[in-house]
């Protein structure tokens, strides 16, 4: 079978469709899942990309703020993040059956933390990092910003109470 334009872009749209008849819930209660969620997990999967270079990097992450803040050496990902600044990241319960997954995709926008500025160093207070630590390394620690512009939170337990088992909130 030979799959043309027109059943990709079916496929594409599959969770649209879905979705369409599904019961939302409001936006301070999304919010409020998204939150505690996030919260309670700290490994993510950063996807960027530009140009020819596209990376999906395993990382530790912090939620404060209505942000996600990673700190990282470095990286191939750093291309995608000089060259577009766009970037999509995925935290799952990875052991998730059926009827029980969990999951929260995120697309947004990235920035590089000045390591001199007030944000860079709240957030090496959150994590319980000596400032001085981090200067004093040979390579620089990179904080990197993500700024949510929209996260769908996938939940099973949704359907129970009621609401389709995909919420989006748009900060």
């Amino acid at each position: 079978m030979t799959v043309d334009d027109a059943q990709l872009e079916r496929a594409a749209t599959f969770w649209v469709r879905e979705d369409a008849d599904e019961r939302q819930m409001d936006s301070d209660d999304v919010r409020s899942q998204v939150d505690e969620f996030l919260s309670q997990r700290k490994i993510c999967a950063l996807a960027t990309g530009g140009g020819d270079s596209i990376r999906c990097t395993p990382l530790e992450y912090d939620w404060r703020d209505g942000a996600l803040w990673i700190f990282s050496e470095g990286g191939l990902k750093f291309r995608g993040l000089r060259e577009s600044g766009r970037v999509s990241v995925a935290v799952f319960d990875a052991n998730g059956s059926f009827g029980k997954l969990r999951s929260a995709q995120i697309q947004g926008t990235a920035q590089i933390v000045d390591p001199s500025s007030s944000e860079y160093e709240a957030e090496a207070q959150a994590r319980r990092i000596p400032l001085q630590t981090l200067r004093d390394m040979p390579e620089p620690m990179w904080l990197i910003k993500i700024v949510p512009t929209e996260i769908t939170l996938l939940n099973s337990g949704f359907k129970e109470k009621g609401f389709g088992i995909r919420q989006t909130w748009r900060p």
